[in-house]
């Protein structure tokens, strides 16, 4: 019998499920992608100046390749991206978040499907006189009870599936979340082989540059001795010697310092990381870059989809809130046996049953289901403003990079000519030397200028490699193609 009209009870689940057509609260809408926005007053530019035997163009609409680090065309680079791709820990940790969001969302689903459950219960019980309408004295006896529960909560205002829109929001986020992690965490190990790299650089330019400082010296301290110079010029060679040789251990700790962190972007103790023979030279600058248009950055960029994600799930809890206001009901079955000896559990005679919808109206809670609902309205707001700025920030840090691009080119080629300059100063100052018109001094002294102009040419050299890995993350470093492999 029980059986039977629990069967009813249950058949008549997918006829109420078709009163949950709607669902209350606003339903979300993505963003409208803005037009007529660009990144700089004069337009995105075509291209940068001809520097260093190399010209960056840009081409409108093109997607980024995901492995966009590759386009500096150095296996060490390569080689050491992929070391930290496998073995970052905040990555995996990105990727086990991801997972987890998943998860929660599949359990999420279960609210749709009915609640089962089974239960055996045995009591010693000590009843009261009352209990049992007498007047005699209570009784002591054992209870035992077998059950069996359906139950299924009807969405009638579509709260429960506010909430799994909600979950399905926090799994784009989440999703988006680690992208910007992979995409970080290349860039940083690029960032970081190239600042290596131009440490070690630097080292070596600044120590050859000692080594003719203190050619220089001897020459100084010979023409002081035949008094035919000041002793000040030998104490002003002795000062520049010293001020280049207190700025190696400085740049050796910076290059220390980058060593460390590539072990840590590797997930490695500094004892076991493995160092590339990456050299500046070794790099080719990327010469053709693609630029997303704004109304496509906002679908380029994961923090902003992240933004947006955050916003969809605030969206999601304004329907929550709302549907908490509204009554809920629940449809309830069971099925059961209730005896004082175990052994007749079983019984025909000791069986129960019970079939039954329950309905939860909520009438008064002092304000506070109208104030949660409020509170989670004020979070949407904020979540909006959040997004805008997102975005803005997004549009601002490409209009950085792309003018930074510009200007690097600009004093690369500066660089570059006063490097050549002094070359060729030098070249002139020896023949002139060897020619006997002037004395070897004068030759050390262009010598020493040459070197300087080498550092600043590395160091300029740098930014624009450095620059252009900003532009790349910047334009959200092809993450769509991450998420497709």
């Amino acid at each position: 019998m029980f059986s039977k009209k629990l069967s009813i009870a249950l058949l008549g689940i997918p006829i109420l499920l078709g009163l949950n057509a709607c669902a209350v609260g606003p339903d979300f809408k993505s963003p409208d992608p803005p037009q007529g926005v660009n990144y700089l007053k004069g337009g995105i530019p075509e291209n940068t100046i001809f520097a260093n035997g190399s010209q960056q163009d840009f081409y409108l609409g093109t997607p980024l390749d995901f492995k966009w680090w590759m386009m500096f065309q150095s296996d060490s680079l390569n080689s050491i991206v992929d070391k930290s791709l496998q073995g970052n820990a905040s990555l995996k940790a990105s990727e086990a978040s991801l997972r987890q969001s998943q998860d929660l969302l599949r359990a999420g689903y279960g609210v749709f499907f009915p609640q089962i459950a089974v239960g055996l219960n045995t009591q010693r019980v000590s009843s009261a006189p009352s209990q049992l309408g007498q007047s005699s004295p209570g009784s002591i006896f054992n209870l035992s009870t077998a059950s069996a529960s359906v139950s299924y909560t009807l969405d009638l205002f579509g709260g429960e599936r506010r909430q799994l829109e909600a979950l399905r929001a926090q799994v784009d986020y989440q999703r988006y979340i680690n992208a910007a992690t992979y995409l970080m965490l290349t860039a940083n190990v690029v960032n970081t082989s190239i600042a290596r790299a131009a440490y070690l650089a630097e080292i070596n330019s600044t120590e050859e540059l000692i080594a003719l400082e203190k050619d220089q010296l001897k020459v100084a301290q010979a023409q002081v001795a035949g008094g035919t110079a000041a002793y000040a010029t030998e104490l002003t060679i002795q000062s520049l010697i010293s001020s280049n040789e207190a700025s190696i251990p400085v740049l050796r700790q910076k290059a220390s310092q980058a060593e460390h962190l590539l072990a840590v972007l590797e997930g490695v103790d500094p004892s076991h990381v493995e160092l590339s023979d990456l050299s500046l030279s070794s790099m080719v600058l990327p010469a053709n870059i693609p630029v997303s248009l704004p109304s496509d950055l906002v679908r380029s960029r994961p923090d902003i989809l992240a933004s947006e994600a955050l916003m969809h799930q605030a969206s999601a809890n304004i329907g929550v809130a709302t549907a908490n206001m509204f009554p809920s009901v629940t449809l309830n079955g069971g099925l059961g046996t209730a005896t004082n000896q175990f052994s007749s559990l079983s019984g025909p005679n000791q069986q129960f049953w019970i079939v039954g919808p329950s309905i939860n109206i909520p009438v008064f809670r002092g304000g506070a289901l109208y104030f949660t609902r409020k509170a989670a309205i004020d979070a949407f707001q904020a979540s909006q403003e959040n997004y805008r700025q997102t975005v803005l920030a997004a549009f601002s840090q490409v209009a950085d990079c792309l003018t930074a691009l510009e200007n690097d080119a600009k004093s690369l080629r500066g660089q570059l000519d006063a490097k050549n300059a002094a070359r060729e100063a030098l070249k002139l100052q020896q023949i002139s030397y060897n020619a006997g018109l002037v004395d070897y001094i004068s030759v050390l002294i262009a010598d020493v200028q040459y070197h300087q102009a080498d550092i600043a040419f590395l160091q300029a050299l740098t930014q624009r490699y450095q620059d252009t890995v900003a532009l790349y993350v910047a334009l959200g470093g092809g993450w769509q193609a991450v998420n497709a492999n």
